[in-house]
């Protein structure tokens, strides 16, 4: 048998200065997704191109990375969202 390769998939939190938004999304190829962000290859972010990276979670599927994505954005609070970027330390 060979070995596994695994590639995780992260949940993350992108934050513009100059539009003062967070974005959440998942990924499994973070620097790539980080760059399209702010080169314009996302219809959701393409209003800024200075997204910065505040904060990851990583799962070991897409389903997981999914469904906490969607958890974070339900609760539709920024209030929420600061405090799990501010948990980071």
């Amino acid at each position: 048998m060979g070995t596994v390769f695994f590639m995780p998939f992260t949940v993350y939190i992108l934050y513009s200065k100059s539009i003062d938004q967070f974005y959440i999304g998942h990924s499994s190829a973070l620097a790539d997704r980080l760059y399209r962000h702010n080169h314009s290859g996302s219809k959701s972010t393409r209003k800024a191109n200075d997204w910065i990276l505040v904060y990851t979670e990583t799962y070991q599927t897409r389903q997981e990375a999914v469904n906490r994505e969607t958890e974070i954005k339900k609760r539709k609070s920024r209030k929420y969202i600061e405090g799990l970027v501010s948990s980071v330390g």
